[in-house]
């Protein structure tokens, strides 16, 4: 069975850092791309960035540019999100995400999503 399983959300004021770690099991995602979306209260599900499967390409919502950064562990199996210079507009609900295609992981609806982990930002 196939599981994504996210850790570290928590309740941060604004301005502080959080760092989100995901851990995929149940087959080998070495060569799937991998993300993350959130989802705020009364809000569509957005997506927030996403890595190739080899690391060698990332993408990044506007709104987290420069603030948020991707990475993938060495077994390939994990992938972290570290949350910096946080805003009360990053409240949500993030969720893990992975796909073969890249271009799916980023536009459309990833074929494996974790069951979510809250993150909550106070001014």
């Amino acid at each position: 069975q196939v599981q994504l399983v996210e850790s570290g959300g928590g309740s941060v004021q604004a301005g502080g850092s959080l760092r989100l770690s995901c851990a995929a099991s149940g087959r080998t995602f070495s060569n799937y791309a991998m993300g993350w979306f959130r989802q705020a209260p009364g809000k569509e599900r957005e997506f927030v960035v996403a890595l190739t499967w080899n690391g060698e390409s990332t993408y990044y919502a506007d709104s987290v540019k420069g603030r948020f950064t991707i990475s993938r562990g060495n077994a390939k199996d994990t992938v972290y999100l570290q949350m910096n210079s946080l805003k009360p507009e990053d409240t949500a609900v993030y969720y893990c995400t992975a796909d073969r295609s890249i271009a799916r992981l980023r536009t459309t609806t990833p074929t494996y999503w974790g069951q979510g982990t809250q993150v909550t930002v106070s001014s």
